[in-house]
């Protein structure tokens, strides 16, 4: 009698699965929801965290997700309001108009104000980054 034959599945490793990497994330951003906005050590941070992300998606340690072929033809009319938004952020921070025309992170000031909120806010930025590098 022949034993049927072994499936195999590969294994990820720990840091990798989703319960794992989420809290990790949540506390991330915990710590960065505690930070001042616009501070030295939040810029620190920011930069300490963000490149960590990219030292890990540049690198072969996470593995990787396959890309889709091919973008949908819907996704070429998001390039448009996404190409005139940066353009309109970049020229009023250059420009620096003031209150006139304020750039979208002064706009969102008085909503990340709140220690919660501001959390919520990193813990997206970080969850896309993440999203990115496992691409």
């Amino acid at each position: 009698m022949e034993h049927p034959s072994e499936l195999s599945v590969a294994e990820t490793r720990a840091w990798e699965r989703p319960v794992v990497t989420v809290p990790v994330l949540v506390c991330l951003s915990l710590v960065g929801g505690q930070l001042p906005s616009f501070s030295a050590s939040a810029n620190l941070y920011t930069l300490g965290t963000g490149g960590a992300l990219i030292w890990l998606g540049l690198g072969n340690r996470v593995p990787r997700r396959p890309a889709p072929r091919q973008l949908g033809a819907g996704a070429v009319w998001w390039v448009l309001p996404v190409a005139v938004f940066g353009v309109f952020e970049g020229v009023t921070f250059v420009l620096a108009v003031g209150d006139e025309f304020p750039t979208f992170s002064r706009l969102a000031d008085p909503l990340l104000e709140d220690e919660l909120v501001r959390s919520a806010a990193w813990f997206a930025w970080l969850a896309a980054f993440w999203g990115l590098v496992r691409r």
